[in-house]
């Protein structure tokens, strides 16, 4: 019998695996060795620089994107449609797969959908706040060969109910195994995300503060993971960079909160520089201003024995127990008292509440819901 052919669209803004910040490209970098693994044969449509092994490759775009998202919508517009006519093209042209996994929001399944029985069944995962785009997925109608999958059950909770009759199932996201090498513990509390005002890095850098707990800031700034690299772009007045919304927000209220020592950004991580940095570290701070609908940092940390503390929105209420595994944080004053209190939290009753988040039942999900769809768009 032969393999199964996918194709997994992870889009055109960050190579796969990511250099650093990419939840998405970090969630397809962990799914394709296992689904390989399987026996399946997977052909992987992302931007030159990608290095993750797969059977074959459509790049559309050659540079990624990701500095560009945040700009106006009449300058990016076209970006994601230019990646997903690569992938038009290649069906066009005979490319035979037997299914399409998209992780492209809105464009990927508009382009597919619009396609009808010329494009092979889709199931696309929803990485994103269900309410962000509500005007898409309360009308969009998949007509069955076109389905979706939620990452988690607070997630699909939020979505609109058109939506909701077209997800097939819900599967939650693992993070990459641990490398295999010494770390110790440091004295450091640590955020690992893009910085966003949506992310609080704002938040942790204050609670930090008035807890007297050392804080590192891991994760870009629009696109930038070198902080002398950021500078040097705004002093040289890069077009449109100083009114990126997620540059303001750094400039104006996380940088005047750094020291350089307790409270530091030490830009964007990537393999063994940020598995130091995050098994290192005394706990995960998630001070989120909005529903993360996955949160794979979270499972990360959790797996590698590193407590999380959180706010209590989105999937965060279903990955921490409270008291247990972590804390859910009301409020910033919730926040510096369970900073003073994470001496009691046992780092294995973290690994434990993790050890049904692994990289392959993730993809044993996905070939379950694969075979399902198949099954489905024939009929």
């Amino acid at each position: 019998m032969p393999p199964l052919r996918v194709l997994v669209n992870a889009g055109p803004w960050l190579p796969v695996p990511p250099d650093g910040y990419g939840g998405i490209e970090t969630v397809v970098a962990t799914l394709v060795p296992e689904l390989r693994n399987a026996g399946v044969h997977v052909t992987l449509a992302t931007v030159g620089p990608s290095s993750i092994e797969a059977d074959a490759y459509l790049r559309p775009l050659a540079e990624p994107r990701f500095r560009s998202i945040a700009m106006p919508y009449n300058q990016v517009s076209g970006m994601a449609h230019a990646h997903m006519h690569g992938i038009v093209d290649a069906i066009r042209d005979g490319a035979a797969w037997d299914l399409i996994h998209d992780h492209l929001e809105v464009v990927g399944p508009a382009v597919l959908g619009a396609m009808g029985p010329a494009a092979p069944p889709v199931l696309q995962t929803l990485h994103w706040d269900l309410r962000k785009h509500a005007d898409f997925y309360s009308t969009f109608n998949g007509r069955g060969r076109v389905c979706f999958a939620a990452v988690s059950r607070s997630q699909l909770e939020r979505a609109p109910e058109p939506l909701q009759r077209q997800v097939m199932g819900v599967v939650p996201l693992a993070a990459p195994s641990a490398l295999e090498i010494q770390v110790d513990k440091a004295d450091h509390v640590l955020v690992l995300a893009r910085i966003t005002r949506d992310k609080g890095q704002d938040i942790a850098a204050r609670a930090c503060r008035r807890a007297g707990v050392p804080l590192v800031l891991a994760g870009p700034v629009a696109g930038f993971g070198d902080p002398a690299e950021l500078d040097r772009q705004l002093a040289a007045g890069s077009p449109g960079l100083a009114g990126h919304p997620d540059v303001r927000f750094f400039q104006e209220e996380v940088r005047p909160l750094l020291d350089g020592g307790d409270i530091r950004w030490i830009g964007g991580v990537s393999g063994e520089a940020k598995e130091r940095v995050l098994r290192s570290a005394r706990a995960l701070l998630t001070p989120n201003r909005w529903a993360e609908p996955g949160a794979t940092g979270v499972v990360e940390a959790l797996s590698r024995g590193v407590p999380v503390i959180g706010t209590p929105l989105g999937v965060l209420p279903s990955l921490v127990d409270h008291g247990r595994t972590g804390y859910l944080a009301a409020d910033e004053d919730d926040l510096v008292r369970y900073l003073r209190d994470l001496e009691a939290i046992d780092p294995q009753a973290c690994r434990d509440a993790a050890a049904g988040w692994t990289p392959k039942a993730m993809a044993r999900r996905y070939l379950d819901l694969y075979e399902k769809l198949i099954q489905k768009a024939a009929v």
